[in-house]
């Protein structure tokens, strides 16, 4: 079962239900699950094997595997709701434009999430849209006491979705200028921000972008690893990729 909702012009909300769910562990706020869908141009679930260095289809194929933010699950009714962008011809943008209830998947995980600390009195959080899901659950998880700046890149104005209510918290959207390179918005935005010794920081994007934040971070600044959690969620060039990379 599949549920289908549409949260903006670009972004739909998924709910995958089944009895395989059942007891599906709650994640940490900005987790991760693997989707799996059927390979474009058939409705036939494939499942996979393991080589040993990736997953694999019959013949040597990759699937159409991604990673996604979990945005809510209920253990009990068995169900598990994923964002999808739906931006430009990609495996699952595309997927998710068409599907209708009755359409298979299968569902991993969930992957790491973020922890926040109960007592860090300020957190930066930046993103792009394929971010914003992660950004709302850390927003519900952060302390009302603490200070919050958010900064996040849209391609264009409809990007922009409600975020949850934070007493503490500013948000600021950026929008991608014409023929500007994904997450370039984002990079510029986080490199022009003043971080101060007691913010956390957690960043999600674009990879390429993302490795450009981390080296200022990490390398300009010298922000202490342990302060800054800093993930690539998708790769230019690789439509419809969204792809965890370990947090440093």
């Amino acid at each position: 079962m599949i549920a289908i909702e549409d949260l903006g012009p670009r972004l739909r909300r998924l709910t995958i239900g089944g009895p395989d769910l059942t007891g599906f562990p709650v994640p940490l706020p900005g987790a991760s699950v693997r989707l799996l869908v059927p390979s474009p141009g058939t409705s036939r679930l494939e499942m996979p094997a393991w080589t040993g260095n990736e997953w694999l289809l019959p013949g040597g194929k990759r699937p159409a595997l991604r990673t996604f933010t979990p945005l809510a699950v209920d253990p009990e009714a068995g169900t598990l709701a994923v964002a999808v962008v739906l931006h430009g011809p990609g495996v699952i943008s595309d997927w998710a434009r068409t599907v209708d209830a009755g359409a298979p998947c299968a569902v991993s995980g969930p992957g790491r999430g973020y922890t926040v600390e109960a007592t860090a009195p300020a957190f930066v959080l930046v993103g792009d849209e394929t971010a914003l899901p992660a950004i709302g659950q850390l927003l519900e998880a952060i302390p009302a006491a603490a200070t919050v700046r958010v900064h996040v890149e849209v391609a264009s104005p409809d990007g922009r979705i409600a975020l949850p209510s934070h007493p503490r918290a500013t948000v600021v959207w950026h929008e991608l200028g014409d023929h500007a390179d994904p997450g370039s918005a984002m990079a510029i935005a986080t490199t022009t921000l003043e971080i101060g010794p007691d913010d956390r920081i957690w960043v999600a994007g674009e990879a390429a972008s993302v490795q450009r934040i981390r080296r200022h971070l990490f390398d300009t600044l010298g922000v202490p690893r342990s302060r800054a959690t800093v993930r690539g969620y998708w790769k230019r060039g690789r439509a419809g990729d969204v792809e965890d990379s370990a947090p440093d």
